[in-house]
């Protein structure tokens, strides 16, 4: 370590106000985080491209500094779907160092992994408070039963009104529409739920009437429509 001749010629003054690093509460300890191994939770972050097409949520089960468990959700740009397979690849086994440095392929991912390491970093984790943290695996739960992305496609003019087009529960096939047309309720499909039937060796016409639903008021309505023709 080379020092200017200014430095040498100071006395040494005691940094006693120093007590270290603020504790984060991890996984139902309180941790001073002095290394990448000393980070474990579970925790989501959020990220978007530069000409803010698609974003992705990226969801990362870290246990001492190692990603476990990694879950890419990308959402509006066709090419993000194929960085989320590289980068499903690429993080499992990287520090979260390694991963805040690494080319995730996708400007949203890289953003994702950015907001996400921050907030692990300062103990924002869905597993603060869990004993031990969460297993590996957990990030499936996320995704509920039939292991898809918790989708919203909504579209709306202002001279035709609003049209459902996809909901957590599954694809709308159908509005429900009172006498002053107003939405009431809906149909759907899950389709999840029909690919798994099929899977079973159900024929398409009964997996799909199997895999049908509704919400709301739907049988009060006047009249149902096709959110995407009508």
């Amino acid at each position: 370590m080379i020092y200017s001749k200014e430095v040498e010629e100071m006395c040494t003054v005691s940094q006693g106000v120093h007590h270290g690093c603020a504790p984060i509460p991890e996984e139902a300890k309180w941790v001073q985080a002095k290394k990448v191994e000393d980070i474990s939770g579970f925790t989501h972050g959020v990220g978007w491209c530069a000409p803010q097409q698609g974003a992705c949520k990226l969801s990362l089960n870290v246990k001492d500094g190692i990603i476990q468990e990694a879950l890419v959700e990308t959402i509006g740009c066709s090419g993000m779907t194929h960085s989320a397979a590289m980068a499903a690849e690429i993080l499992p086994g990287l520090t979260v160092m390694e991963a805040l440095n690494t080319d995730l392929v996708c400007d949203a991912i890289n953003t994702a992994m950015r907001e996400l390491f921050l907030q692990i970093v300062y103990g924002r984790s869905q597993s603060a408070f869990s004993e031990g943290g969460l297993q590996i695996g957990a990030g499936l739960e996320d995704l509920g039963k039939g292991l898809r992305s918790q989708v919203g496609t909504m579209y709306g003019t202002l001279k035709k009104g609003p049209r459902y087009l996809e909901m957590a529960e599954g694809y709308v096939t159908g509005i429900a529409l009172d006498k002053e047309d107003q939405i009431i309720g809906y149909q759907f499909v899950n389709l999840g739920k029909m690919t798994d039937f099929i899977k079973k060796g159900d024929d398409p016409t009964t997996a799909y009437e199997k895999s049908k639903g509704q919400y709301g008021r739907v049988d009060d309505a006047v009249k149902i429509i096709d959110p995407r023709k009508e």
